[in-house]
């Protein structure tokens, strides 16, 4: 005997804004961390007046991954992010440092409550 369960599934989307239209949306969630930390590294990449091929060179990574880390689109190794750092004249725990206060700063402003840290936050 088999029983019919109808065929129901629930998509998650991974990103904010890619749910499709006749779904409901999920509550906010918090930052990607990946997202933190290639918005950080370009950031300071543009302050410093650099291009990504410069940047890339610097750190020997090859300009679409370091274009890819950048926009959120991969999860970079902490070598490949200590490079690109490096290459900033950030180094890791700089970089590190400022996607934190990238974090706590979005926290805040989206509501989220919690306890403040006031440290260097790592992740894996």
């Amino acid at each position: 005997m088999t029983s019919q369960v109808p065929n129901q599934t629930r998509v998650i989307p991974l990103r904010p804004g890619t749910a499709r239209p006749d779904t409901p949306s999920p509550a906010p969630t918090q930052p990607l961390w990946r997202d933190l930390v290639g918005g950080v590294l370009r950031r300071e990449r543009r302050e410093q007046g650099r291009t990504l091929q410069d940047v890339a060179d610097a750190a020997r990574i090859s300009l679409p991954y370091l274009s890819e880390i950048e926009r959120g689109r991969k999860e970079a190794s902490s070598e490949v992010l200590a490079a690109a750092a490096d290459a900033l004249g950030l180094g890791l725990g700089g970089l590190l440092s400022l996607a934190q206060g990238e974090l706590t700063r979005r926290a805040g402003t989206s509501g989220a409550s919690g306890t403040r840290y006031n440290g260097l936050c790592l992740a894996a």
